[in-house]
């Protein structure tokens, strides 16, 4: 169920898109023309209603811990994408993927972690933030009370690589 990719090149925006608005990469294309972008409360509150259909939330984590047959379980923070990145400057080079600063609300992730994202200082971690794609498990909650989706594919940006929309006072639109 769970498909492993690697993060392919994305136009001159590299893996973590850096330009003034969404730049897909070539793995991630399939997915995003596939997946539909719920209303999360519906989600939470009606995950039955969403079973078999592949979903689509950002989300910046908030906790790694082991899950079933070496998968992990990603806690997150959803976050509305915004259209237009944030940039220090006129470049594109230096726009950063942007995400609303206030929580939507609870979700977890069931995920298989890629190679590059195991180790080091970018691996996944807390304040991470990730794409997921994946189908909801009607009656499976977290926690906190949010759904739980089983990831076929992610895209991760470490910290540092994306902003919130608390940083506009501070970058350029």
């Amino acid at each position: 169920m769970l498909v492993l990719g690697g993060l392919a090149a994305c136009s001159g925006a590299g893996p973590y898109g850096h330009a003034r608005t969404y730049v897909e990469t070539d793995a991630e294309r399939g997915y995003v023309a596939r997946a539909e972008e719920p209303v999360y409360d519906e989600v939470r509150r009606m995950p039955e209603q969403y079973q078999g259909r592949l979903l689509t939330f950002f989300g910046v984590v908030t906790d790694v811990a082991p899950g079933p047959e070496g998968t992990l379980r990603v806690a997150l923070q959803q976050r509305t994408h915004q259209e237009r990145h944030l940039c220090e400057d006129e470049s594109d080079g230096t726009c950063r993927v942007t995400i609303n600063a206030r929580d939507g609300g609870p979700l977890t992730a069931v995920l298989s972690l890629r190679g590059e994202d195991r180790d080091g200082e970018r691996r996944l971690q807390q304040n991470s933030l990730v794409r997921v794609f994946g189908s909801v498990t009607p009656g499976e909650y977290d926690a906190n009370g949010g759904p739980v989706l089983r990831v076929e594919w992610y895209r991760h940006w470490p910290r540092g690589e994306y902003v919130t929309t608390q940083s506009a006072g501070v970058m350029r639109r």
